[in-house]
């Protein structure tokens, strides 16, 4: 049948025959009516300024920009980069090359225009190229790039050849491309002063993100190693090592921002981990701790170097290292290709570049080669021609080791870190550059002023109805009781550590303990580890330690503090906290064999107390219940937080943490759920987890329950959320998709329940920091910022809760994004500084929220459980996808129903 014109004036048919009427017994089904999609939540807008606390004047890392020509637009063009053949360019680093070359070669083509190239496949220009398609041919001499492209030896199947020796004379190596530029879009500048104004829509973040390319390119010019917004300039001065033959570099963030107060150009110090550059067999040595070439062992050697780049002598030509040899350079043979139509010649490596090339190799011939071509078409080198190239990012997890000495050689004192930052400023001379001076942008360079505010430290209630009052975010337990001492009865001390006091240990421990207030019996038995058994795998160890503990012990012990074989990183932990916790229901304490003080073990009391149920302190809102909104309608406070493998860590599954507080009117209280999920997925996925219609096996379910019952039989009407972890591109799925299965849990406990909810992100990883601007210390703790720097529109504010004892302070940034219950200002800001004094670890107010501490100290215990070997180097399976689709996350086992509940995370 033809179709019928819109207008009817197209051929048309007769219509077709009506249908047939139904037989009188069908009923006719009734079309469901689709469901009316409700309208997203969006983050809320500020409704009003914090008043409280004494004002102080301070300086932030912010610089103020101008943006004079607001009228201008930004052309956006879509970038494909082929081969001569036409097959896409899949190279990395080989981009900007290609359109540096474009640049200078058709500059009069392009009308002159400057254009920002994000390194991949968009190009920005201010004010439009002169047709809306172009392509450009271009050959590069010496095409290199993190991936390498041609091969040494393109005829013969391994190293080198005559034909070569020619070649490293002349240019090497040069390679065509063909480049098309094809308008896509049209972005006006007006959308940043929309966005200033607190209208944020897709073209104002397309247009900061041009600003942000344009500085990423500035860099890129300046030959510095890129990573998102920050950049790392190749200066020995920038690095420190970190051992194993990692280095530490220290570059500098710059991202333009929208606040209160304008745009901004936030610039802070930045830190990423290389690949110590140099020789190739030095960084082996180091990163394993050889003694020498001959004790390497290869098979790691060869996980570590792939995908490196390295520049070969004497040519100086730089590759990219795709493995290593499977013989010894004097044993590996190759066909070498002969003049005429000679037969190829088989010769070793080290004979080829000996004495066909007369390169002298004093150690290599007994070490294996570095393989720089295909798999299937090798290109061998010695070793000792190979230097790694500079500025290579290293991106698996670090030890503990290095980790402790990147923390320490990375801090600076405050007034330290304002003068390189100034000093950066002025390096990256932002003022030439052609594309910011087109938009009419300056930068300011001296820092922005702002007003803090700081908040008084909220009162605490300790043992015998004592005030304690905190003094620069700190207080002690001195001649103090706790507010509510535990019982330490059936227990036994178990020691893994041979060389330990433990009589000592039970008699010092007992005494701090009477001191605080905490009854303890005498331990049932102290019970040593059989000194064969030290070199045991760690689980044999734990289970011959739990038969020890069957054999000497009358009943289950209620609690047991075991002394761990040794300080760092210890391999009996994880099982050790499963074995307790996971199958027998038993509160454990693990502590270090050293330093057994008195100030030690009153923080191992203070965390066992936490524990076995006790509490070290209370605020007095919290003892007197008047905390305000809080105490007066049952409000349960939840931290939530999803914690992932290292970036080199492809399998391993994330984990999700929930923390909720019990017992209300208490605000100190919490217990845990710990699920695993999808490597990588952030949003929680098991807060609402319906199994049937009767059951739902969600966390937040869990959580419900226990307010419940610890609460006096009162369902939360009040549910506070705070979210860490998560960046303001993911704020509307924490509103939309968490926030609708904690509703759905709530509903399917009971329809007609419909608890106000409130949804605050608790954010550490930014880059805005606060200066004294006369005094060489941190902000005092208790500051709170929520002016000129904040987000234009919507509410959030920043807290350095803590007193910064070293480098300089890292407020948190909180962002409100919804209030149903109606919070006063101050009344959330104050509830949210209170909530730094619960943390009941230790005696000092903490730089975020407790739940959200909380959070990721349960997520971290628990991931021990199971020490998740990383298959990603070995398996073939990478992102954990198998041939059927993604691989089903193992489950963490949960927690014995007796401590279930418990602060086991403390």
């Amino acid at each position: 049948m033809d179709s019928v014109d819109p207008d009817g004036s197209g051929p048309q048919e007769a219509l077709p025959p009506p249908p047939p009427v139904l037989p009188p017994d069908v009923v006719p089904v009734k079309l469901e009516e689709p469901a009316k999609k409700k309208p997203a939540r969006l983050p809320m807008a500020r409704r009003g300024m914090g008043s409280k606390g004494q004002k102080i004047q301070l300086l932030t890392n912010h610089f103020k920009v101008n943006v004079t020509n607001m009228e201008g637009q930004f052309y956006h063009y879509s970038v494909a980069l082929l081969y001569e053949d036409g097959r896409p360019v899949e190279a990395k680093g080989v981009g900007r090359k290609v359109l540096d070359k474009v640049q200078q070669t058709y500059s009069s083509e392009l009308s002159g225009k400057e254009f920002a190239y994000d390194g991949e496949k968009s190009l920005f220009t201010i004010g439009q190229l002169p047709l809306n398609k172009h392509e450009f041919t271009v050959v590069l001499e010496e095409v290199t790039s993190s991936r390498n492209n041609g091969n040494v030896s393109p005829d013969a199947g391994g190293s080198p050849n005559d034909t070569d020796r020619k070649r490293m004379r002349r240019p090497y190596n040069s390679k065509t491309f063909i480049v098309q530029i094809n308008f896509a879009a049209k972005i006006p500048m007006q959308a940043i002063a929309s966005a200033l104004k607190g209208v944020e829509t897709e073209s104002s973040q397309e247009a900061l993100r041009v600003l942000d390319i344009i500085l990423r390119q500035h860099a890129a010019k300046q030959g510095c190693l890129l990573v998102r917004q920050s950049f790392f300039h190749n200066d020995p001065k920038n690095f420190v090592e970190l051992g194993n033959g990692v280095l530490g570099c220290r570059g500098f963030h710059s991202s333009f921002r929208t606040t209160q107060g304008g745009l901004s150009l936030n610039i802070d110090v930045s830190t990423t981990m290389i690949i110590q550059p140099g020789p190739v067999i030095d960084f082996l040595i180091n990163n394993q701790g050889a003694r020498d070439p001959f004790s390497l062992d290869w098979a790691k050697a060869k996980r570590v170097l792939k995908n490196l780049r390295v520049k070969v002598s004497p040519t100086n030509q730089e590759y990219k290292i795709t493995g290593l040899s499977d013989q010894n350079c004097k044993d590996q043979l190759f066909q070498l290709k002969q003049k005429g139509d000679a037969e190829p010649l088989e010769i070793t490596v080290y004979d080829y570049f000996v004495n066909h090339r007369n390169i002298e190799l004093r150690y290599s011939g007994d070490l294996p080669c570095i393989n720089v071509g295909k798999p299937k078409r090798p290109t061998y080198i010695p070793l000792e021609l190979c230097t790694l190239v500079s500025l290579q990012r290293y991106t698996k997890a670090l030890t503990s080791f290095q980790r402790s000495s990147l923390v320490e050689k990375s801090r600076q004192k405050p007034q330290e870190r304002m003068a390189v930052l100034a000093h950066s400023l002025k390096t990256s001379r932002y003022d030439e550059e052609p594309l910011l001076r087109a938009c009419g942008l300056s930068i300011s360079n001296g820092f922005t002023q702002v007003e803090g505010r700081v908040l008084p430290a909220p009162k605490l209630k300790v043992g015998n109805g004592d005030d304690l009052f905190a003094r620069n975010g700190r207080w002690n337990f001195n001649n103090k009781k706790l507010v509510q001492p535990c019982k330490i009865e059936r227990w036994a001390l178990v020691n893994f550590n041979a060389r330990s006091d433990m009589r000592r240990l039970v008699n010092d421990l007992m005494r701090c303990a009477e001191a605080k207030g905490i009854a303890i019996e005498d331990p049932h038995a102290v019970i040593e580890e059989d000194r064969q058994m030290s070199r045991a795998p760690p689980i044999v160890r734990v289970e011959k330690m739990f038969e020890e503990i069957q054999s000497k012990l009358p009943g289950a012990p209620k609690f047991l503090l075991c002394v761990l074989p040794e300080r760092k990183n210890c391999a009996v932990y994880g099982p050790w906290k499963r074995k307790n916790l996971a199958e027998f229901g038993i509160v454990t304490q693990c502590m270090a064999p050293q330093k057994m003080n008195d100030q030690y073990l009153t923080n191992l009391l203070l965390k066992i107390n936490a524990k076995l149920g006790g509490l070290n302190s209370l605020l007095s809102v919290e003892h007197s219940p008047s905390i305000p909104v809080v105490s007066k309608a049952p409000t349960m406070i939840l931290g939530m937080d999803v914690s992932h493998g290292s970036p080199g860590q492809s399998d391993i599954p994330s984990i999700a943490a929930v923390v909720s507080s019990r017992h209300w009117p208490l605000i100190s209280r919490y217990r845990a759920s710990v699920r695993t999920q999808s490597p990588k997925v952030e949003m929680i996925d098991s807060l609402y987890k319906r199994v049937s219609d009767t059951e739902d096996d969600g966390i937040m379910r869990e959580a419900l329950l226990d307010f419940y019952v610890s609460s006096g039989k009162r369902k939360p009407e009040q549910i506070i959320i705070f979210r860490d972890g998560v960046s303001e591109s993911q704020f509307n799925q924490v509103l939309n998709i968490e926030l609708d299965q904690i509703i759905e849990a709530c509903k399917f406990l009971d329809e007609k329940w419909n608890p106000k909810f409130v949804v605050i992100v608790a954010q550490k990883n930014h880059h805005t920091k606060f200066f004294q601007p006369n005094g060489p210390d941190n902000v005092p703790p208790g500051t709170i910022i929520d002016n000129k720097v904040g987000h234009p529109k919507n509410y959030d504010f920043y807290l350095c809760a803590h007193a910064g004892m070293i480098g300089t302070t890292r407020p948190t940034h909180y962002h409100v994004l919804l209030d149903q219950v109606g919070f006063q200002a101050d009344d959330l800001q104050e509830l949210v500084h209170s909530l730094s004094y619960v943390y009941q670890r230790s005696s000092t107010a903490i730089s975020v929220v407790a739940p959200v501490c909380y959070a990721h100290l349960a997520a971290t215990q628990m991931s021990t459980f199971m020490k998740f070997e990383d298959t990603s180097e070995t398996s073939s399976s990478r992102g954990g996808m198998t041939a059927a689709g993604p691989a089903p996350v193992p489950a963490l086992p949960r927690l014995e129903e007796k401590v279930a509940n418990s602060m086991f995370f403390c």
